[in-house]
């Protein structure tokens, strides 16, 4: 199996990269991701420019510490709902006769909405309890979340403590 069939079969959006920010491979995933964030830049690269921001932090640093193994991780805010986590790591490939950048590139709201789904069936949420817990798992506000719904604050308050009397409930069953 070669490394494209492998990535394709990640959730996650990766990238693979060379020191100086050749695509060695994509897949489609973090093809979307990257023309989502170079739509908001302009830019004719597929590595958007803040990704690369970070990846290069990774290429410093093996310069700085070259003994050292870690891995970097930040946030790209790209709208009200929207991150994407960035995860940056080497990684040595069979065909290469230098160490490339592993890129993760992570859609929260996606992820967010994938556990809200799975969470509506396990707790045995209503149809607006499900939209008040994604939006809640995405890591907005009351407010925020009362002015997408259209409802009232104390609306919102009043589900998510349904939402966790629910959640609590499932808990204590299954122990």
């Amino acid at each position: 199996m070669d490394i494209h069939s492998i990535i394709e079969g990640f959730i996650d959006g990766i990238l693979i990269l060379t020191d100086q920010g050749e695509v060695v491979c994509v897949n489609c995933c973090a093809r979307q991701i990257c023309d989502s964030l170079n739509q908001r830049n302009s830019s004719s690269s597929l590595v958007p420019s803040r990704v690369w921001r970070i990846c290069q932090l990774m290429v410093d640093s093996r310069t700085l510490y070259p003994d050292h193994i870690f891995m970097i991780e930040d946030e790209l805010e790209m709208g009200a709902f929207d991150t994407i986590r960035v995860r940056v790591q080497w990684i040595n490939l069979e065909n290469s006769d230098r160490p490339c950048l592993l890129v993760a590139l992570e859609d929260r709201y996606q992820s967010a909405k994938k556990m809200a789904i799975a969470e509506r069936q396990r707790f045995g949420l209503t149809d607006r309890e499900s939209e008040v817990w994604l939006l809640r798992r995405a890591n907005c506000t009351y407010k925020t979340i009362a002015a997408k719904l259209h409802i009232t604050v104390d609306t919102v308050k009043k589900h998510v403590k349904s939402i966790h009397a629910k959640r609590q409930d499932v808990m204590w069953a299954d122990e």
